[in-house]
């Protein structure tokens, strides 16, 4: 075996090493679940080391070896930086991509994060509907999201009555798609499939009517009547009501609604609509079980690829760089695998606990976290390989994977500390650097 082949069976090795706490961090997640704020800053140690490892390690010493080779500091800066920036744009927009694709539910944030965005999206056509009716605008915006839940969709054939004069004023509806007729109180009998009656008013898309049942229990003034095949969104009276038991701002405007000042309302058209819609979407932010739980279930059909080549993402580039930066033992990059080794305990450990929620069966989860160890083998040779350390061009090479660990460590790693260990977390991430800079202090100043 020659030297090279040898080092390239050590980076190997150590690739292997280094990803194999997954392994070990979802047996964890899966049968000894350790307490959350414990993982939590584990994972915070874990970050703090490789933000040395990426600070001092890589970007410092690439900069001092572009210095060797000519480079001023300006341009050793620009240089690395550059690296650096394509490697986090690289990451993050790969990481958006498949987490739409049902990557997201590895880790607890990422997984909200993509539900929040999955919820504002489904509610954007209702809240566009809802922002028209000016009954509606009356209402804060910010409050829409107590208000969505409770939106039903019904469906009129055409010639369809919704309902006549007399009947209980028991809901709000707002027309989606089609059109309605509004017909007098003295609408008699039909006729080839019409209602007689005079015609007060012709309703299309967005516009509401029956608002005046959510102020008062009266009964109608008139009959309605499909025009077209018609979709309607209803909020029923009792719902509104609950609503307003339970909000005080709700209730608030609610009572600023007289009869008069909605009547107004309808002619001067309220506050502006579009503005209204974007403040109403942007307040989205809640997540309730239910929601969490369905769209986790849905999110996670047919996800297993995007799960593995999430978890390969988050794998590659620091094996990539250990590979890279590997030519004996003395350039062991040893913060890099420590980082890397035990950040990913608790990644491994919260990503099990999310895909057994997810439906998937122990099994399946160590099959889609055993693909790191592939990754991570494969990535270091391909880094001693094909990078390799000295050139110009493998500095910069080094620099954007550098770059996307360090986007996992803002994108991945300290949100999920955060999540779950709150403030505490300083304390063990500042304890990850400092340990990492004393094995760099103890490499170097011999």
């Amino acid at each position: 075996m020659t030297i090279g082949s040898r080092e390239i069976v050590v980076v190997s090795l150590l690739g292997l090493l280094t990803t194999s706490s997954s392994i070990f961090g979802a047996a964890l997640g899966l049968y000894f679940p350790l307490s959350k704020r414990m993982l939590a800053c584990v994972l915070a140690f874990a970050a703090g080391a490789l933000i040395s490892a990426l600070a001092i390690e890589l970007a410092f010493e690439g900069a001092q070896e572009l210095h060797a080779q000519g480079f001023d500091a300006n341009a050793a800066w620009g240089f690395i930086g550059s690296g650096f920036a394509l490697g986090s744009v690289i990451y993050y927009f790969t990481s958006l991509f498949l987490d739409q694709k049902g990557a997201a539910i590895r880790y607890p944030t990422r997984f909200r994060e993509y539900a929040l965005g999955r919820k504002q999206k489904d509610a954007k056509e209702t809240i566009q509907l809802l922002s028209k009716c000016d009954l509606m605008r009356n209402l804060p915006p910010e409050e829409i999201e107590r208000i969505l839940p409770f939106v039903r969709t019904r469906h009129l054939d055409d010639g369809e009555i919704l309902f006549r004069a007399g009947d209980a004023g028991d809901a709000l509806y707002i027309v989606a798609r089609g059109k309605v007729d509004v017909l007098s109180d003295g609408a008699g009998e039909q006729l080839n499939g019409r209602v007689n009656g005079e015609k007060l008013a012709e309703l299309g898309e967005g516009q509401a009517f029956g608002e005046m049942a959510l102020l008062s229990g009266e009964t109608r003034t008139a009959t309605v009547q499909s025009l077209v095949q018609t979709d309607l969104l209803e909020i029923g009276k009792e719902d509104f009501d609950r609503l307003v038991a339970n909000n005080r701002e709700l209730a608030t405007a609610v009572r600023r609604l007289s009869h008069e000042r909605a009547i107004r309302n309808l002619s001067s058209g309220g506050a502006n609509p579009s503005q209204w819609a974007r403040v109403a979407a942007s307040s989205l932010e809640h997540l309730s079980r239910s929601e969490a739980e369905r769209m986790l279930a849905e999110a996670s059909h047919g996800a297993g690829m995007a799960i593995v080549l999430g978890n390969i993402l988050d794998t590659i580039p620091g094996c990539l760089v250990i590979g890279a930066k590997f030519t004996g033992l003395a350039s062991l990059s040893l913060t890099l695998i420590v980082g890397m080794f035990v950040g990913g305990i608790p990644e491994a450990a919260a990503s099990a606990s999310m895909l057994r929620r997810a439906g998937y069966k122990s099994l399946a989860i160590f099959a889609l976290w055993s693909a790191v160890l592939v990754s991570g083998v494969a990535a270091a040779a391909a880094g001693k390989i094909f990078i390799g350390s000295g050139s110009h061009v493998a500095v910069f090479f080094q620099a954007v994977a550098g770059g996307a660990v360090l986007a996992l460590v803002a994108h991945a790693m300290i949100p999920e500390s955060i999540h779950d260990g709150g403030n505490l977390i300083v304390l063990p991430a500042v304890a990850g650097f400092l340990f990492a800079l004393w094995i760099v202090l103890v490499q170097t100043l011999v």
